[in-house]
Protein backbone atom coordinates (compact mmCIF):
# COMPACT_ATOMS: atom_id res chain seq x y z
CA UNK A 1 0.00 0.00 0.00
CA UNK A 2 1.37 3.50 -0.83
CA UNK A 3 1.06 6.49 0.94
CA UNK A 4 -0.28 10.33 0.32
CA UNK A 5 0.23 13.15 2.83
CA UNK A 6 -2.59 15.59 2.34
CA UNK A 7 -1.71 19.32 3.12
CA UNK A 8 -4.63 21.32 3.77
CA UNK A 9 -6.98 23.55 5.91
CA UNK A 10 -8.22 20.24 7.84
CA UNK A 11 -9.70 20.99 11.21
CA UNK A 12 -13.42 20.75 10.29
CA UNK A 13 -14.11 24.37 10.51
CA UNK A 14 -15.05 25.37 6.83
CA UNK A 15 -17.50 23.48 4.67
CA UNK A 16 -15.18 24.65 1.94
CA UNK A 17 -11.94 22.99 2.86
CA UNK A 18 -13.98 19.81 4.25
CA UNK A 19 -15.38 19.70 0.73
CA UNK A 20 -12.17 19.97 -1.07
CA UNK A 21 -10.65 16.79 0.90
CA UNK A 22 -13.74 14.93 0.68
CA UNK A 23 -13.96 14.86 -3.36
CA UNK A 24 -10.43 14.29 -3.30
CA UNK A 25 -10.80 10.94 -1.34
CA UNK A 26 -13.72 10.33 -3.24
CA UNK A 27 -12.01 10.70 -6.96
CA UNK A 28 -8.96 8.78 -5.71
CA UNK A 29 -11.00 5.53 -4.31
CA UNK A 30 -12.73 5.77 -7.80
CA UNK A 31 -9.47 5.11 -9.16
CA UNK A 32 -7.45 2.96 -6.51
CA UNK A 33 -8.36 0.86 -3.45
CA UNK A 34 -3.92 0.70 -2.32
CA UNK A 35 -3.55 4.26 -0.83
CA UNK A 36 -3.63 5.21 2.87
CA UNK A 37 -3.81 8.78 3.10
CA UNK A 38 -1.94 10.92 6.12
CA UNK A 39 -3.87 13.99 6.90
CA UNK A 40 -2.25 16.42 9.37
CA UNK A 41 -5.17 18.51 11.70
CA UNK A 42 -6.00 19.60 14.61
CA UNK A 43 -9.25 17.98 14.66
CA UNK A 44 -8.53 14.19 14.53
CA UNK A 45 -11.85 13.22 15.92
CA UNK A 46 -14.13 15.29 12.79
CA UNK A 47 -11.44 13.54 10.41
CA UNK A 48 -12.45 9.97 11.56
CA UNK A 49 -15.82 10.50 11.77
CA UNK A 50 -16.45 12.74 8.27
CA UNK A 51 -14.27 10.81 6.29
CA UNK A 52 -13.28 7.69 8.12
CA UNK A 53 -14.51 5.26 5.94
CA UNK A 54 -11.66 5.85 3.24
CA UNK A 55 -8.35 4.75 4.35
CA UNK A 56 -6.89 7.70 6.46
CA UNK A 57 -4.78 8.26 9.12
CA UNK A 58 -5.19 11.89 10.76
CA UNK A 59 -2.09 13.42 12.51
CA UNK A 60 -2.90 15.30 15.06
CA UNK A 61 -0.67 19.03 15.36
CA UNK A 62 -1.40 19.64 18.57
CA UNK A 63 1.14 20.63 21.78
CA UNK A 64 0.85 16.93 23.18
CA UNK A 65 1.51 15.88 19.75
CA UNK A 66 4.54 18.04 20.00
CA UNK A 67 3.27 20.66 17.51
CA UNK A 68 2.00 24.24 17.87
CA UNK A 69 -0.21 23.19 14.53
CA UNK A 70 2.39 23.44 11.65
CA UNK A 71 5.86 23.79 13.88
CA UNK A 72 6.81 20.38 15.29
CA UNK A 73 6.97 16.84 14.58
CA UNK A 74 3.42 15.86 12.46
CA UNK A 75 4.09 17.88 9.54
CA UNK A 76 8.06 16.60 9.56
CA UNK A 77 6.95 13.32 9.22
CA UNK A 78 3.70 13.60 7.21
CA UNK A 79 5.84 15.40 4.79
CA UNK A 80 9.10 12.90 4.93
CA UNK A 81 7.33 9.96 5.45
CA UNK A 82 5.06 8.86 2.21
CA UNK A 83 5.62 8.15 -1.12
CA UNK A 84 3.76 11.66 -2.15
CA UNK A 85 2.74 15.27 -1.12
CA UNK A 86 -0.44 16.98 -2.07
CA UNK A 87 -0.72 20.19 -1.64
CA UNK A 88 -4.59 21.45 -1.79
CA UNK A 89 -6.69 24.56 -1.49
CA UNK A 90 -4.46 27.87 -1.04
CA UNK A 91 -2.47 27.35 1.45
CA UNK A 92 0.96 28.92 0.63
CA UNK A 93 1.19 32.61 1.40
CA UNK A 94 3.62 34.97 2.86
CA UNK A 95 1.18 36.65 4.81
CA UNK A 96 2.00 36.53 8.53
CA UNK A 97 4.91 34.32 7.26
CA UNK A 98 6.51 33.34 10.86
CA UNK A 99 3.51 32.73 12.52
CA UNK A 100 2.92 28.59 12.15
CA UNK A 101 -1.29 29.09 13.12
CA UNK A 102 -1.63 31.27 10.27
CA UNK A 103 1.44 30.70 7.99
CA UNK A 104 2.00 26.75 6.06
CA UNK A 105 4.21 28.01 3.37
CA UNK A 106 7.13 28.92 5.65
CA UNK A 107 7.20 25.50 7.42
CA UNK A 108 6.52 23.06 4.31
CA UNK A 109 9.20 24.93 2.21
CA UNK A 110 12.04 24.52 5.40
CA UNK A 111 10.81 20.37 4.92
CA UNK A 112 10.54 20.64 0.96
CA UNK A 113 14.49 20.23 0.75
CA UNK A 114 14.82 17.15 2.99
CA UNK A 115 11.40 15.85 0.54
CA UNK A 116 12.99 16.54 -2.55
CA UNK A 117 16.67 14.74 -1.06
CA UNK A 118 14.35 11.23 -0.20
CA UNK A 119 12.81 11.71 -3.62
CA UNK A 120 9.24 12.12 -2.49
CA UNK A 121 7.37 14.34 -4.75
CA UNK A 122 5.45 17.28 -4.03
CA UNK A 123 2.12 17.45 -5.76
CA UNK A 124 0.05 21.17 -5.94
CA UNK A 125 -3.34 19.62 -6.46
CA UNK A 126 -6.19 21.95 -8.17
CA UNK A 127 -5.21 24.67 -5.82
CA UNK A 128 -4.11 28.59 -5.90
CA UNK A 129 -1.16 30.33 -4.51
CA UNK A 130 -0.59 33.57 -3.03
CA UNK A 131 -0.05 36.44 -2.48
CA UNK A 132 3.19 35.60 -2.46
CA UNK A 133 5.31 39.77 -2.53
CA UNK A 134 7.73 39.38 -0.28
CA UNK A 135 11.30 38.34 -0.87
CA UNK A 136 11.31 35.34 2.13
CA UNK A 137 8.54 34.57 0.63
CA UNK A 138 9.44 34.15 -2.88
CA UNK A 139 12.58 32.24 -1.80
CA UNK A 140 10.06 29.94 0.38
CA UNK A 141 8.14 29.15 -3.03
CA UNK A 142 11.24 28.35 -4.90
CA UNK A 143 12.17 26.10 -2.14
CA UNK A 144 8.66 24.15 -2.22
CA UNK A 145 8.56 24.68 -6.34
CA UNK A 146 12.02 22.68 -6.46
CA UNK A 147 10.32 19.61 -4.77
CA UNK A 148 7.49 19.84 -7.34
CA UNK A 149 7.97 18.10 -10.67
CA UNK A 150 4.16 18.59 -10.87
CA UNK A 151 1.50 22.01 -10.38
CA UNK A 152 -1.95 21.52 -11.23
CA UNK A 153 -3.72 24.95 -10.61
CA UNK A 154 -7.53 26.06 -9.95
CA UNK A 155 -7.15 29.55 -11.84
CA UNK A 156 -4.96 31.63 -14.46
CA UNK A 157 -3.95 33.55 -11.46
CA UNK A 158 -1.55 30.91 -10.15
CA UNK A 159 -0.29 29.85 -13.44
CA UNK A 160 0.62 33.59 -13.97
CA UNK A 161 2.54 33.48 -10.43
CA UNK A 162 4.12 30.79 -10.99
CA UNK A 163 5.87 31.61 -14.34
CA UNK A 164 6.87 34.91 -12.91
CA UNK A 165 8.39 34.01 -9.50
CA UNK A 166 9.98 30.24 -10.76
CA UNK A 167 13.52 30.53 -13.23
CA UNK A 168 12.84 26.67 -13.75
CA UNK A 169 9.24 26.49 -13.29
CA UNK A 170 7.46 22.72 -12.59
CA UNK A 171 4.96 21.78 -15.41
CA UNK A 172 1.52 23.80 -14.62
CA UNK A 173 -1.93 22.83 -15.84
CA UNK A 174 -4.33 24.47 -15.47
CA UNK A 175 -7.81 22.58 -13.37
CA UNK A 176 -10.39 22.92 -11.29
CA UNK A 177 -11.29 23.26 -7.50
CA UNK A 178 -11.94 19.88 -6.04
CA UNK A 179 -15.00 21.16 -3.85
CA UNK A 180 -17.01 21.56 -7.64
CA UNK A 181 -17.62 18.03 -7.75
CA UNK A 182 -20.04 18.41 -4.17
CA UNK A 183 -23.63 16.66 -4.46
CA UNK A 184 -26.08 17.07 -2.40
CA UNK A 185 -27.50 14.42 -0.37
CA UNK A 186 -30.23 12.49 -0.78
CA UNK A 187 -33.62 14.06 -1.63
CA UNK A 188 -35.03 12.61 1.84
CA UNK A 189 -32.47 14.23 4.03
CA UNK A 190 -33.21 17.59 1.99
CA UNK A 191 -36.40 17.16 2.91
CA UNK A 192 -35.80 16.68 6.60
CA UNK A 193 -33.80 20.02 6.46
CA UNK A 194 -35.91 22.34 4.80
CA UNK A 195 -38.89 21.55 7.27
CA UNK A 196 -36.71 21.65 10.17
CA UNK A 197 -35.87 25.25 9.19
CA UNK A 198 -38.90 26.43 7.51
CA UNK A 199 -37.50 27.08 4.66
CA UNK A 200 -38.61 28.36 0.53
CA UNK A 201 -41.51 28.56 1.66
CA UNK A 202 -42.47 31.76 -0.28
CA UNK A 203 -43.51 31.16 -4.28
CA UNK A 204 -41.40 34.53 -4.94
CA UNK A 205 -38.59 32.71 -4.43
CA UNK A 206 -35.22 32.67 -1.93
CA UNK A 207 -31.89 34.34 -2.27
CA UNK A 208 -28.87 32.97 -0.73
CA UNK A 209 -26.36 35.74 1.19
CA UNK A 210 -23.19 35.05 2.58
CA UNK A 211 -20.74 37.24 4.76
CA UNK A 212 -17.43 36.77 5.89
CA UNK A 213 -15.70 37.81 9.43
CA UNK A 214 -12.48 38.78 7.79
CA UNK A 215 -13.70 42.42 6.83
CA UNK A 216 -10.06 44.44 8.07
CA UNK A 217 -8.19 42.23 6.28
CA UNK A 218 -9.42 43.06 2.68
CA UNK A 219 -10.73 46.23 3.83
CA UNK A 220 -7.58 47.65 2.65
CA UNK A 221 -8.04 51.61 2.63
CA UNK A 222 -10.43 51.44 5.92
CA UNK A 223 -13.57 52.97 4.05
CA UNK A 224 -16.01 50.73 5.99
CA UNK A 225 -15.75 48.69 9.42
CA UNK A 226 -17.61 45.45 10.98
CA UNK A 227 -20.83 47.63 12.32
CA UNK A 228 -20.85 49.60 8.63
CA UNK A 229 -20.63 46.32 6.71
CA UNK A 230 -23.41 44.88 8.45
CA UNK A 231 -25.44 47.30 7.82
CA UNK A 232 -25.08 47.83 4.07
CA UNK A 233 -25.61 43.83 4.12
CA UNK A 234 -28.70 43.81 5.66
CA UNK A 235 -30.13 47.51 4.07
CA UNK A 236 -29.31 45.27 1.18
CA UNK A 237 -31.59 42.13 1.81
CA UNK A 238 -34.00 44.25 3.32
CA UNK A 239 -34.71 46.37 -0.29
CA UNK A 240 -34.33 42.45 -1.87
CA UNK A 241 -37.07 41.48 0.02
CA UNK A 242 -39.29 44.71 -0.65
CA UNK A 243 -38.30 44.97 -4.85
CA UNK A 244 -38.47 41.18 -5.30
CA UNK A 245 -40.89 39.64 -2.24
CA UNK A 246 -38.42 37.34 -1.60
CA UNK A 247 -37.37 35.57 1.30
CA UNK A 248 -33.08 35.77 2.27
CA UNK A 249 -31.48 32.63 3.53
CA UNK A 250 -28.05 33.65 5.32
CA UNK A 251 -25.27 30.58 4.32
CA UNK A 252 -22.02 30.92 6.21
CA UNK A 253 -19.06 28.01 5.74
CA UNK A 254 -16.75 28.48 7.96
CA UNK A 255 -17.62 28.72 11.75
CA UNK A 256 -15.76 31.73 12.32
CA UNK A 257 -18.54 33.49 10.09
CA UNK A 258 -21.45 32.63 12.36
CA UNK A 259 -21.52 35.95 14.69
CA UNK A 260 -20.85 38.29 11.84
CA UNK A 261 -23.93 36.55 10.30
CA UNK A 262 -26.01 36.42 12.71
CA UNK A 263 -25.51 40.26 13.27
CA UNK A 264 -26.38 40.61 9.37
CA UNK A 265 -29.38 39.16 10.14
CA UNK A 266 -30.41 40.59 13.08
CA UNK A 267 -30.23 44.32 11.37
CA UNK A 268 -32.70 43.43 8.87
CA UNK A 269 -36.28 45.09 9.22
CA UNK A 270 -37.96 41.58 8.02
CA UNK A 271 -36.61 39.16 10.58
CA UNK A 272 -39.75 36.75 9.43
CA UNK A 273 -37.77 36.74 6.41
CA UNK A 274 -34.55 36.09 7.01
CA UNK A 275 -33.06 32.65 8.29
CA UNK A 276 -29.58 31.39 8.64
CA UNK A 277 -27.64 27.84 7.98
CA UNK A 278 -24.50 27.06 8.19
CA UNK A 279 -21.58 24.49 8.63
CA UNK A 280 -21.84 24.45 12.28
CA UNK A 281 -25.08 22.49 11.85
CA UNK A 282 -24.84 20.57 8.36
CA UNK A 283 -22.20 19.07 6.14
CA UNK A 284 -21.04 20.16 3.03
CA UNK A 285 -22.96 18.46 1.22
CA UNK A 286 -26.33 19.61 2.85
CA UNK A 287 -25.02 23.10 2.22
CA UNK A 288 -24.75 22.82 -1.66
CA UNK A 289 -28.31 21.14 -1.41
CA UNK A 290 -29.53 24.03 0.29
CA UNK A 291 -27.93 26.25 -2.47
CA UNK A 292 -29.22 24.38 -4.99
CA UNK A 293 -32.79 25.74 -3.86
CA UNK A 294 -31.62 29.77 -3.83
CA UNK A 295 -32.81 31.33 -7.24
CA UNK A 296 -29.58 33.47 -6.96
CA UNK A 297 -26.84 33.63 -4.32
CA UNK A 298 -24.14 36.80 -3.32
CA UNK A 299 -21.26 35.92 -1.49
CA UNK A 300 -17.70 37.14 0.11
CA UNK A 301 -16.62 33.32 0.63
CA UNK A 302 -15.08 31.53 -2.62
CA UNK A 303 -16.79 27.95 -1.62
CA UNK A 304 -20.07 29.27 -1.68
CA UNK A 305 -19.72 30.56 -5.06
CA UNK A 306 -18.14 27.19 -6.09
CA UNK A 307 -20.76 24.93 -4.16
CA UNK A 308 -23.71 26.92 -6.23
CA UNK A 309 -21.65 26.77 -9.28
CA UNK A 310 -21.81 22.29 -8.79
CA UNK A 311 -25.53 22.69 -8.68
CA UNK A 312 -26.16 25.25 -11.27
CA UNK A 313 -27.10 28.28 -8.95
CA UNK A 314 -25.88 31.59 -10.55
CA UNK A 315 -24.20 33.71 -8.23
CA UNK A 316 -22.37 37.46 -7.79
CA UNK A 317 -19.01 37.63 -6.51
CA UNK A 318 -18.52 40.18 -4.15
CA UNK A 319 -14.74 40.32 -4.17
CA UNK A 320 -12.66 39.88 -1.42
CA UNK A 321 -9.99 37.09 -2.27
CA UNK A 322 -7.77 37.03 -6.06
CA UNK A 323 -9.23 33.28 -6.13
CA UNK A 324 -12.69 34.49 -6.14
CA UNK A 325 -12.41 36.47 -8.98
CA UNK A 326 -10.36 33.30 -10.84
CA UNK A 327 -13.21 30.72 -10.49
CA UNK A 328 -16.04 33.26 -11.46
CA UNK A 329 -13.58 33.53 -14.69
CA UNK A 330 -12.95 29.53 -15.42
CA UNK A 331 -16.73 29.43 -15.15
CA UNK A 332 -17.66 32.28 -17.81
CA UNK A 333 -19.15 34.52 -14.67
CA UNK A 334 -16.33 36.77 -14.64
CA UNK A 335 -18.59 39.79 -15.19
CA UNK A 336 -20.42 38.81 -12.09
CA UNK A 337 -18.15 40.05 -9.69
CA UNK A 338 -18.68 43.23 -7.71
CA UNK A 339 -15.12 44.76 -5.28
CA UNK A 340 -15.50 44.90 -1.99
CA UNK A 341 -13.57 48.64 -1.87
CA UNK A 342 -16.58 50.74 -2.60
CA UNK A 343 -18.95 48.69 -2.20
CA UNK A 344 -22.75 50.60 -1.78
CA UNK A 345 -25.71 49.34 -0.79
CA UNK A 346 -27.05 50.37 -4.12
CA UNK A 347 -24.63 48.62 -6.19
CA UNK A 348 -25.09 45.11 -4.74
CA UNK A 349 -28.80 45.47 -4.62
CA UNK A 350 -28.81 46.38 -8.62
CA UNK A 351 -26.60 43.79 -8.76
CA UNK A 352 -28.27 41.06 -7.23
CA UNK A 353 -31.87 42.43 -8.52
CA UNK A 354 -30.64 41.77 -12.46
CA UNK A 355 -28.83 38.38 -11.52
CA UNK A 356 -32.38 37.71 -10.65
CA UNK A 357 -33.84 38.54 -13.68
CA UNK A 358 -31.60 36.46 -15.78
CA UNK A 359 -31.15 33.47 -13.30
CA UNK A 360 -32.34 30.96 -15.69
CA UNK A 361 -30.37 32.40 -18.85
CA UNK A 362 -27.41 32.49 -16.52
CA UNK A 363 -27.53 29.34 -15.19
CA UNK A 364 -27.72 27.88 -18.67
CA UNK A 365 -24.83 29.23 -19.79
CA UNK A 366 -22.73 28.41 -16.83
CA UNK A 367 -23.39 24.57 -16.42
CA UNK A 368 -22.05 22.93 -19.68
CA UNK A 369 -18.72 25.13 -18.56
CA UNK A 370 -19.11 24.21 -15.24
CA UNK A 371 -19.31 20.62 -16.45
CA UNK A 372 -16.34 20.59 -18.04
CA UNK A 373 -14.51 21.85 -15.29
CA UNK A 374 -15.56 19.21 -12.99
CA UNK A 375 -14.06 16.84 -15.51
CA UNK A 376 -10.75 18.73 -15.43
CA UNK A 377 -10.58 18.26 -11.18
CA UNK A 378 -11.55 14.82 -11.32
CA UNK A 379 -8.65 14.45 -14.14
CA UNK A 380 -6.10 15.50 -11.61
CA UNK A 381 -6.22 12.23 -9.65
CA UNK A 382 -4.52 10.85 -13.16
CA UNK A 383 -1.56 13.45 -13.18
CA UNK A 384 -0.99 12.39 -9.14
CA UNK A 385 -1.18 8.85 -9.83
CA UNK A 386 1.18 9.01 -12.53
CA UNK A 387 4.03 11.06 -10.38
CA UNK A 388 2.77 8.69 -7.80
CA UNK A 389 3.65 5.55 -9.52
CA UNK A 390 7.09 7.50 -11.61
CA UNK A 391 5.76 7.57 -14.62
CA UNK A 392 6.32 10.02 -17.15
CA UNK A 393 3.96 12.62 -17.43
Amino acid sequence: MKTITVLGNNSGRNAGDNAILGNLLDDFALKRDDLRFKIPTLNPDFLRRHFGHHPIQPMGMLPWNLALKNFGLPLYRAMTQTDLVLIVDNILFDRKFNNPFVNNLNMISRIAPRCRRKGIPLVLYNCSIGPVEREHGIQALRRVMAAAPLVITRDELTSGLVERLIPDPPRVIQHADCALNTSPPSSERMAEIIRKEGLFTNSKGTIGMNVNAYIDDFNQTGSVNRAGFCRLIAATADRLIEKLGVDILFVFSQIMDRAITCECAAMSRYPDRVNVVGNNDYTYQELTGLLSRVEVHAGLRTHTLIFCASVGTPMVNINAYPKSAGFMNSIGMGDWSLAFEGLTEERLTGTIVEAFEQRQALGERMRPIVAKEKEKARASVEWALKILDKQPC
